[in-house]
């Protein structure tokens, strides 16, 4: 191999180059095999292309950190960030040990400090770090000791910073510290280790984050930098960017979806492929399987890998009170009108969908709870239903028990009122628990729940196909009382469903529900239940009364026979009045009334009901001109003596469109009133002689008329499209800014004195690391001097005794236990009555004396 050039060493060094020799690895024996870093197409190593991989260690971590250190590769192409809990005010030696596990440079971090691969990175002592951009900030610790989750706070950071290439490691400690960071990095698609728990010193944080089911592997901690590297080969970042997927790929990944169902009894298929195809293809890393088809195999031989899947697709993250400030704008503002209108004694139901282990569903109730504070003399009880698919999650949400680290998302004051804290953590207090009735439940499949007042279905939707999603809002719709909200995650929106809901607050994603109108979207239920459900709907709905006492299901309804007043009405509508199309705010016919053929006509090709499709040639533009125009301005517009070509002629047309705001059950619809002109007078014809220059000129005029009200049409629907995008970049923007708060202050002493014990656990590791090497050193300083063969005595400033050879021991009486007593106190051999002088006025001068003197036994 050929020699490396020398060159100084620099914390943050940029990554080799592939094609350069690799330098020897001192690793111990047994370490993983040197792996060259990823590179991109054209051979060169991507240099932000690079998987981070936290460490998170606590007590007895140091040992584990230098195991894990030992077997990691030379060149394995991934950066290492270590975050320990450390005492503040004690300036650590972690560089230095570490140092001594590894050949890879290893420094302490400091603000802005750029990551790159094959490098160690150590958080400095009363310092938060987070990762952005590829770049290490620090930011002081304000909280008291104890108070502080490091591990969480880099562990959240690196999830949104590296996404699905972040790689969270859990080794010794104490406490939960890291088990809500690995779930970040889990719902962003990033691989989670964790120390086995028979190896670990103190198994309280790889315990946490196992019995939370977020630890892809559980391993020793010399075993686990082999994971992660064949992980890292494995992983879908590393391989071949995601393309078109062919037909053995799609038949794959039905495959898939066919053993899940068959194992689970859940369809796999509605949800997006994206997501479905990261998950699968993270499993498929970790099991170093490159093609579907191979997992599909594995997925046969191990029942075991299908329940895995099934919870991986699941993707159960979540957090108490996710997105505070919605929350807080839900408390605030919203609920108090909606508990105002409920009778004394009534009852608040409230439905949360995909509740996973029940942050969400308990957040609800808590803040019903401080909602209801403080509205006085309020007498309402609360049911909260909350259901997801995951039968081992909604079993731990019945329980109510989060580890101690809820307390970065909890407040104190909730934590004191909501919370009973115990060896287990935090338990939630019995008249919570009892207001929420978990279940399991699958939202595509199972009928959902009604007469509901709130609705919170948060980071649900945007896991779900777009054809799925159009189907659950109206269903969310029917669940809903009049004027219910509807609750979603900030990344979900309603959609196209406009006419169902109304925004309360956009920013936080609260919705109104409003009353259907004639063009709402029909109610689909899930296969099985149409039949069952459809009376139920009719009458919801208003289109049939409830049946009679003692008339059985299915009996037709008795129908009575129209009064004179609706036959003469249907007969003066057919006879007067011009013909008229009722469409939806998108031109969607939803009704005809009177003879319309002349006006529009079917579209060639697909059927199509709507109404710019159907507009016959001559009254394209100005219908949709209008229809703009009067959808804006919300009052009606007409157009006079539009020339309508029909079967080879033409005919005038007086064309109206207005947004209908009154009855309610039409609110927001749109009526088009297509009325013949009436032709002219002969007095009016006479009068209307002109040349045919005349008529030429006024028909140049009224193209030129035309084509002005074309251009200002077009140029305020493009100022109103700019606007409409405007905000919607803006909404998009401050969505993508809003990080969680993560840092959130906690208040008992336990945790206090457990901190303080790992940091105390930590400085005790190095200081004794370090009076090893002082032993060391102290036995290779004896063993030279007595190898020498010279009598030495060492005397400290007050003439005691530090140290002596074995050959001193003959001249002056010296035993071990002699060490610190004076030597005037101590027999000799030496006829050198003057030795304490010298030794005194050594000290002062500092200048040697050399003296020939006797023993007792004749000796010089």
């Amino acid at each position: 191999m050929a020699k490396r050039p020398k060159r100084k060493r620099s914390p943050a060094r940029a990554p080799r180059s592939a094609s350069q020799p690799q330098r020897p690895s001192r690793a111990a024996k047994g370490s993983a095999p040197t792996v060259a870093p990823a590179a991109k197409s054209d051979g060169h190593p991507a240099s932000n292309d690079f998987p981070v991989v936290g460490i998170g260690a606590s007590a007895g971590g140091l040992e584990a950190l230098e195991a894990f250190l030992r077997h990691v590769p030379a060149h394995s192409g991934m950066a290492y960030v270590v975050i320990q809990h450390l005492d503040p005010t004690h300036k650590g030696a972690m560089v230095e040990l570490l140092q001594r596990s590894t050949t890879m440079p290893v420094v302490e971090v400091r603000d802005r400090l750029k990551v790159e691969p094959d490098s160690v990175y150590v958080i400095p002592p009363n310092k938060d770090m987070s990762i952005l951009h590829g770049l290490l900030h620090l930011l002081p610790q304000t909280a008291p000791r104890g108070l502080n989750l490091p591990i969480d706070f880099f562990f959240r950071s690196l999830a949104d910073d590296r996404q699905d290439r972040s790689i969270g490691v859990v080794l010794s400690g104490m406490g939960s510290d890291g088990t809500l960071g690995l779930r970040a990095i889990k719902e962003k698609a990033g691989a989670a280790f964790a120390q086995s728990l028979d190896t670990a010193k103190f198994s309280g944080m790889p315990r946490s984050a196992i019995e939370a089911g977020l630890a892809d592997v559980a391993a020793p901690a010399e075993e686990l930098p082999a994971r992660i590297v064949a992980y890292h080969q494995h992983a879908p970042y590393v391989r071949k960017r995601e393309t078109e997927q062919d037909d053995k790929q799609v038949s794959a990944l039905d495959k898939v979806f066919i053993l899940l169902r068959s194992h689970t009894g859940n369809d796999f298929s509605h949800y997006k492929r994206s997501t479905i195809n990261r998950r699968i293809e993270r499993r498929m890393g970790l099991h170093q399987i490159d093609r579907l088809s191979n997992y599909v195999r594995y997925l046969r031989d191990n029942p075991r890998e299908v329940d895995l899947l099934f919870k991986e697709l699941l993707i159960g993250v979540t957090s108490f009170f996710r997105d505070p400030p919605a929350w807080d704008h839900l408390r605030d503002e919203v609920l108090p009108g909606l508990l105002r209108s409920r009778k004394r004694g009534g009852v608040v139901r409230a439905w949360v969908p995909g509740c996973s282990t029940g942050e969400e569903a308990y957040s609800l109730a808590m803040v019903l709870c401080e909602a209801m504070d403080r509205i006085d003399d309020l007498r309402v009880s609360l049911q909260i239903f909350a259901t997801d698919l995951d039968r081992e999650a909604v079993e731990k949400a019945r329980v109510g028990v989060y580890p101690a680290n809820i307390a970065a998302d909890v407040t104190p004051e909730r934590l004191r009122r909501f919370f009973i804290q115990d060896d287990q953590g935090y338990r939630v207090r019995q008249e919570i628990r009892e207001s929420v009735v978990f279940a399991p439940q699958n939202i595509i499949m199972d009928p959902p729940f009604t007469k509901l007042d709130i609705l919170s279905c948060r980071n649900l939707l945007i896991y779900l196909a777009p054809e799925l999603q159009r189907k659950i809002i109206p269903l969310f719709h029917y669940a809903l009382n009049p004027g219910g909200v509807l609750f979603l995650g900030t990344a979900e929106t309603v959609g196209t469903h406009t006419a169902l809901f109304l925004p309360v607050d956009a920013k936080s994603r609260i919705f109104r529900r409003l009353e259907p109108g004639v063009g709402a979207p029909a109610v689909e239920f899930p296969p099985g239940l149409a039949v069952t459900t459809s009376m139920h709907l009719q009458g919801r709905a208003g289109e049939a009364e409830p049946e009679a006492d003692g008339e059985r299901p299915g009996t037709p309804p008795k129908v009575s026979p129209p009064s004179l007043s609706l036959l003469a009405d249907r007969a003066i509508i057919q006879h007067l009045s011009p013909a008229a199309v009722l469409t939806n705010d998108k031109g969607d016919i939803l009704y005809i009334s009177g003879r319309t053929g002349k006006y529009l006509e079917p579209a060639t090709g697909k059927a199509n009901l709507n109404v710019f499709a159907m507009a016959r040639e001559g009254m394209r533009y100005e219908l949709s001109s209008a229809f703009a125009s009067a959808l804006r301005k919300q009052e009606p517009v007409t157009i006079r003596a539009l020339k309508v070509a029909s079967n080879g002629s033409s005919q005038s047309l007086d064309l109206t469109v207005q947004k209908l705001a009154e009855p309610k059950e039409l609110r927001g619809t749109m009526l088009i009133s297509l009325a013949e002109s009436l032709p002219p007078s002969e007095a009016q014809r006479g009068k209307a002689k002109r040349t045919k220059l005349d008529v030429r000129v006024i028909d140049l005029e009224r193209e030129l008329q035309h084509a002005r009200e074309e251009l200002q049409t077009t140029r305020e629907e493009m100022q109103t499209s700019q606007e409409e995008l405007k905000s919607t970049n803006e909404e998009l923007q401050s969505t993508n800014e809003e990080l969680q708060s993560t840092n959130e202050e906690l208040t008992t002493s336990k945790e206090e004195m457990q901190s303080m014990n790992e940091e105390l656990q930590t400085v005790n590791h190095e200081l004794q690391s370090k009076v090893d090497e002082l032993s060391r050193s102290n036995n290779d300083m004896k063993n030279l001097l007595n190898s020498t063969d010279i009598a030495t005595l060492f005397l400290d400033g007050e003439l005691r005794v530090r140290r002596f050879t074995e050959q001193m021991a003959k001249l002056i009486k010296l035993i071990p236990a002699d060490a610190g007593r004076p030597i005037t106190d101590i027999a000799t051999e030496l006829e050198y009555a003057d030795m304490a002088d010298d030794a005194r006025e050594v000290l002062r001068t500092l200048a040697f004396k050399e003296k020939e003197v006797g023993s007792r036994s004749g000796q010089w």
